[in-house]
């Protein structure tokens, strides 16, 4: 068996327009959402053995977010052939990996991310920025990865999902203020 993140850049910056679209930068919420999908994969123990990105300018900085926020110590190569990339440039570079990695994770772009995904796992799935989609492959060696593979789609991890869960976990500061007035109300009635 063999694991493959798939994880779309963060977020992009549109703030200069005179950029070509190669060069565009992570904006504050890309910054933001790289470091907590690496939080989470280091948190979920899947820390890939090799990275392999698009050589644009958001995904190379997804990865190096990736590689300081993990403490990552492996190759990443950035690669032209996967700037804008359909599916099947990804499972070219991919069959082209030592059967040493048990665990990639490729970064780069839709639409071919989403193509990926459902070549190899047979499901439909939107892969907005940051997401990261986790991947087991039934093959043992990568040069076997083709778009009959049926791998399982273990999880995936959407940046606006787990900000919304984040914000309904955290209180709002009025919110923690009445929770306590309640709770000192309740040791009232209890003790009359």
């Amino acid at each position: 068996m063999k694991t493959l993140l798939i994880m779309r850049h963060g977020k992009s910056s549109w703030k200069h327009k005179d950029l070509e679209d190669h060069e565009r930068p992570l904006s504050k919420r890309g910054l933001r959402d790289s470091r907590m999908m690496a939080d989470i994969i280091q948190e979920k123990e899947l820390i890939p053995q090799v990275i392999l990105a698009s050589s644009s300018v958001r995904t190379t900085q997804t990865a190096q977010i990736f590689s300081e926020e993990t403490g990552y110590q492996g190759e990443i190569f950035t690669l032209d052939s996967l700037y804008l990339a359909e599916a099947e440039a990804y499972l070219h570079e991919l069959k082209q990996l030592s059967d040493d990695y048990e665990r990639v994770m490729v970064i780069g772009h839709n639409p071919g991310l989403e193509s990926l995904l459902q070549m190899i796992t047979g499901r439909i799935e939107a892969l907005p920025t940051g997401v990261v989609a986790y991947v087991s492959l039934p093959i043992t060696h990568w040069e076997e990865i083709n778009g009959e593979s049926v791998g399982e789609l273990v999880q995936i991890w959407k940046p606006k999902e787990l900000r919304e869960v984040e914000e309904e976990e955290i209180p709002h500061p009025k919110e923690k203020e009445k929770s306590k007035e309640k709770e000192k109300e309740k040791k009232k009635k209890k003790k009359n």
